[in-house]
């Protein structure tokens, strides 16, 4: 990645740069909510995975992206543990 395309996905907002990240990703594939975190910031990443989740859940109710646990789609408001993001549909 090009230091202008990072620093382009640092001044993204959170939402943002989850799409982008899932689009890049493409069908059949999800990216790890740290991926995002590490995109967004280099160090001290760990602090935004909180929001990240928060985030995570409110686009997939909007049908943006979903949320996957093992392999397959959950409901953003009951799911615990390791979690993936990607394209609706695609797992």
């Amino acid at each position: 990645m090009s230091e202008e395309d990072r620093k382009r996905r640092q001044k993204a907002s959170l939402d943002e740069l989850i799409i982008e990240l899932v689009s890049e990703r493409g069908a059949d594939k999800t990216v790890c909510p740290s991926e995002v975190a590490r995109a967004k910031r280099d160090e001290n990443w760990q602090q935004l995975m909180g929001e990240i989740r928060v985030r995570a859940v409110k686009l997939a109710d909007a049908g943006q992206i979903a949320i996957y646990r093992n392999g397959k789609p959950v409901d953003p408001h009951d799911f615990k543990g390791v979690y993936r993001l990607g394209l609706p549909g695609t797992q």
